[in-house]
């Protein structure tokens, strides 16, 4: 289509390829028309999924062609921030993979230049649009927990040998399971229940890695207070979500499955896209009454719609730049907690 936004991806890895590839192509008004690797299996996979793409080995070599409407970072976590600034300085819009950067100074640095030179930036926190967050969000809104006085959320897997190769599990700028796993958590914690007041953190580096077992509690201004848990090391992991009220708790058991479906090659044009199965779903709790509560359709394209609406329309980005700083202050003081050495009163 003439009208269509030309994307660049930076990176074409698990997060270039499978997420943002796919979800830009069932985007109507985007289309991939630049990727920028120099691994060449995955020049050639770029090839085969977005005909007619144009492949380049450097970012600067990308810009400089010229033509494009939208740059997406999805490098490795330490070059996002250079990523960033690099677009915003050629004038083009651009969506940064979470994090946005490897610091919340690093962070700010981008966004305020980004709002002086009057470009567009976004960071893709996707995990807004999972089912059971969405779900949740529903229930709060209808009152079916009531008072919410404890909000648990993990991402827990049982990984005790560290993946070959593989950068968010090595000791470098940017890796760690607290930059990986932990700006979706807290992002989701923050957008359900709002700014953090206090916090407690632990972080710990067990298989000879970067850190890989992360758990904080975070006070929000609301009076709710959420348990984040984040490893690698969990023989027998705990629900994906669990919540406390007044009036019943609400129980998700496993992850949402839009990533599976993603790395399966069944995207949003897919009718059963984000749709989770009843065995899938939640459960409201209240003692021995149990009910299963149908889950919403999760709902990850709806990110790229933004960004067209907001390219095109003049609508607010999917994601505000500075959640996305925020987030990382509250990172950087889990970490920085986590570091304090423990005192006993006498």
């Amino acid at each position: 289509m003439e009208d269509q936004l030309r994307v660049g991806i930076v990176g074409y890895g698990l997060a270039g390829r499978v997420f943002h590839g796919q979800l830009i192509k069932a985007e109507p008004g985007l289309r991939v028309a630049a990727v920028m690797t120099r691994n060449p299996q995955r020049r050639a996979q770029a090839a085969t999924d977005h005909p007619g793409v144009a492949v380049h080995d450097t970012l600067d070599e990308m810009l400089g062609a010229g033509g494009l409407d939208l740059v997406v970072v999805a490098s490795p976590t330490d070059a996002h921030a250079d990523g960033a600034l690099a677009s915003i300085a050629a004038g083009v819009p651009v969506v940064v993979d979470k994090p946005l950067a490897i610091d919340a100074e690093q962070a700010r640095g981008v966004v305020e230049q980004a709002e002086q030179a009057g470009v567009p930036l976004t960071v893709f926190q996707n995990r807004r649009w999972d089912s059971d967050v969405l779900t949740l969000r529903r229930l709060l809104d209808e009152g079916d927990i009531g008072e919410v006085l404890r909000f648990e959320s993990r991402f827990e897997r049982w990984r005790p040998a560290l993946t070959p190769g593989k950068r968010s599990e090595e000791a470098v700028p940017g890796g760690g399971i607290l930059l990986d796993l932990g700006p979706h958590l807290v992002d989701q914690a923050m957008q359900l229940f709002g700014p953090v007041l206090d916090l407690h953190g632990e972080v710990a580096a067990r298989r000879g890695g970067a850190d890989d077992d992360v758990f904080c509690s975070l006070q929000h201004e609301s009076g709710v207070r959420s348990h984040l848990s984040m490893t690698a090391l969990a023989g027998a992991p705990g629900p994906r979500i669990r919540v406390l009220g007044m009036r019943g708790a609400y129980v998700v058991e496993r992850l949402d499955g839009q990533e599976d479906m993603l790395r399966a090659g069944r995207g949003p044009d897919d009718p059963m896209y984000g749709v989770e199965p009843p065995e899938r779903w939640g459960r409201l709790h209240r003692g021995d009454e149990v009910r299963p509560i149908p889950s919403e359709r999760g709902r990850w394209d709806l990110f790229y719609a933004g960004v067209f609406s907001a390219l095109t329309a003049g609508t607010p980005m999917p994601v505000d730049p500075w959640d996305a700083v925020r987030t990382l202050e509250v990172l950087g003081r889990v970490r920085a907690a986590a570091s304090m050495p423990s005192r006993i009163s006498d």
